[in-house]
């Protein structure tokens, strides 16, 4: 059954381009994966800094090949996290 992510990320408006820049990079790379289906990237229109991620995996075990991917821990948790004010995330199984 593939597996869902939906996270959404909050960032002060000042760190904004440095979010997108390395949520673009953070894209890229994972729609490249063998065990990703979708990744998308939204930019909330009426809200400075906040980020709409929708990620699809073939399996929860093709999720937790991204985090362990090289670019996940350099680009989200070495760049992005620090500079989130809030994240929320659901994980869903695809019905």
């Amino acid at each position: 059954m593939a597996y869902a992510v939906i996270a959404r990320y909050f960032c002060e408006p000042a760190d904004e381009a440095t979010v997108r820049a390395a949520l673009l990079k953070v894209r890229e790379q994972t729609r490249a994966e063998p065990g990703n289906l979708a990744y998308e990237v939204h930019a909330e229109a009426e809200v400075s800094g906040s980020f709409v991620l929708y990620e699809q995996y073939a399996d929860q075990a093709g999720f937790e090949a991204h985090k362990a991917a090289d670019h996940f821990d350099e680009l989200i948790v070495q760049t992005i996290w620090p500079l989130l004010t809030d994240r929320k995330v659901t994980f869903a199984e695809v019905l």
